[in-house]
């Protein structure tokens, strides 16, 4: 919980650092900034989600070569990916804006911001690699401090290139880019640490016949296919969001991305029981025991609707102080303030969605994820479209019906998982503790 509790806090600080200056426009810029780079980064975020699954499989099946390869193939992909977006920057920007709403001072911002932040692409996608493969094999306290690394190193840069250098969205987009190197950087240094040899040395003991064998290459990418299809249909709907909001104007988008950082928080520390389910369903999944998987999922989800609880709590009761501390635009803090319940309201009301995204994803269970995420955005666009008339009001509540679809697309195909499951630990299951 308090590593994922830190993730969001990347984006926090992105906020708070261009929230300070008081510029509405600037702070919308970072909100569209940062939900293009979502879109194009997390695209490929089937390097966090699948590598997570199958490295909890291979550990469940006490296969530790292939738990060893999977994180070569994980650093080999994303890094790849990565220097292709960043070669492939300009004609990815020039879409991306060409397709979202947004005045001209916005745009400028955004586009500076998105600028900046490709140069972290290579290390931000082989950093999904490594933080897939630390919650595959449970490494909980080593993906902490993985976390903690970037964050420090994100608040430091943007402290520096925002206040220090005046470099506006730009600044906050470099900062965050170079805390992506720095995270790299401390990432490799943990999994030397618990492979007991670095990513060469572990390719070369693997050999390549072993490391890109046809049968694992074919299922890392058949999972992996369904997961990007998955995300980005998500995306597209987080998009959406985005969109909506634009199209009310720079204070509506400001807003809102304000009390989003409500719902990332929220998000990202119910992730924390998600990500543990992928990891205990990846292992029961890979011993095929039905009483290992009813257990880890009855476990994660009492702690996660508890967890949910008190943050709907937290959220309400702190708001206010919490939105005048990242904005200091009198329209843009009245205007967050107005929304704020329907933001405290989403840890409980995506709490479901969350929880059945970590279960299918430790089984690898990509076409039922792939298809409820493209039956949630599709329905979500359709809602979206009947409550315009609302304004922001049926913004936020199109988000709130998202999470309901989303859950109830995956609800449906569980019987179908735990059904494929053996009544009986298997032998090996019960050897490592199930």
């Amino acid at each position: 919980m308090l590593g994922q509790a830190s993730i969001p806090f990347v984006g926090l600080v992105d906020t708070v650092a261009i929230g300070r200056t008081g510029n509405a426009a600037a702070l919308a810029g970072v909100a569209l900034g940062a939900t293009v780079t979502s879109l194009i980064f997390w695209t490929f975020g089937f390097l966090r989600m699948g590598i997570t699954g199958m490295t909890a499989q291979a550990d469940g099946a006490g296969k530790s070569g292939e738990v060893e390869a999977l994180l070569v193939r994980g650093l080999v992909v994303g890094g790849a990916i990565g220097v292709a977006l960043l070669v492939l920057l300009w004609p990815l920007r020039e879409l991306a804006f060409a397709l979202f709403a947004g005045g001209a001072e916005t745009t400028a911002g955004a586009r500076a911001y998105v600028t900046m932040r490709f140069f972290g692409a290579p290390a931000a996608l082989a950093v999904f690699a490594v933080t897939g493969w630390l919650f595959g094999l449970g490494r909980t306290r080593a993906a902490l401090v993985l976390q903690l690394v970037m964050n420090a190193a994100n608040a430091a840069f943007d402290v520096a290139f925002v206040f220090g250098f005046g470099m506006g969205a730009a600044g906050v987009g470099l900062g965050t880019a170079l805390a992506e190197w720095v995270a790299l950087s401390t990432g490799l240094a943990i999994v030397t640490q618990i492979a007991g040899a670095g990513p060469l040395a572990l390719a070369r003991k693997a050999g390549s016949g072993v490391l890109w064998a046809r049968s694992a290459i074919a299922h890392l990418f058949a999972v992996n296919l369904d997961l990007m299809v998955r995300t980005i249909a998500l995306l597209l709907l987080f998009a959406w969001l985005a969109n909506a909001g634009a199209r009310i104007g720079a204070v509506a988008l400001a807003a809102q991305h304000v009390l989003m950082q409500f719902v990332n928080v929220a998000a990202f520390v119910l992730d924390a029981f998600a990500f543990t389910a992928e990891a205990r369903v990846g292992a029961a999944v890979g011993a095929k025991s039905r009483p290992r998987f009813l257990r880890a999922v009855r476990l994660t989800s009492e702690f996660s609707l508890a967890s949910a609880v008190l943050l709907s709590l937290a959220s309400w009761a702190a708001g206010d102080l919490t939105i005048a501390l990242i904005t200091t635009d009198p329209e843009v803090r009245t205007a967050a303030k107005h929304f704020l319940p329907y933001a405290a309201l989403v840890p409980l009301i995506g709490l479901p969605s969350w929880m059945l995204d970590g279960i299918f994803i430790g089984a690898t269970r990509g076409k039922a994820l792939r298809n409820a995420a493209i039956a949630a955005t599709t329905l979500y666009i359709v809602v979206d479209l009947l409550l315009r008339p609302l304004g922001a009001q049926g913004v936020w509540l199109a988000l709130w019906a998202a999470y309901a679809f989303r859950a109830a697309g995956l609800a449906l195909q569980l019987p179908a998982l735990v059904s494929g499951l053996s009544a009986e630990p298997s032998v090996e299951g019960a050897a490592k503790g199930g």
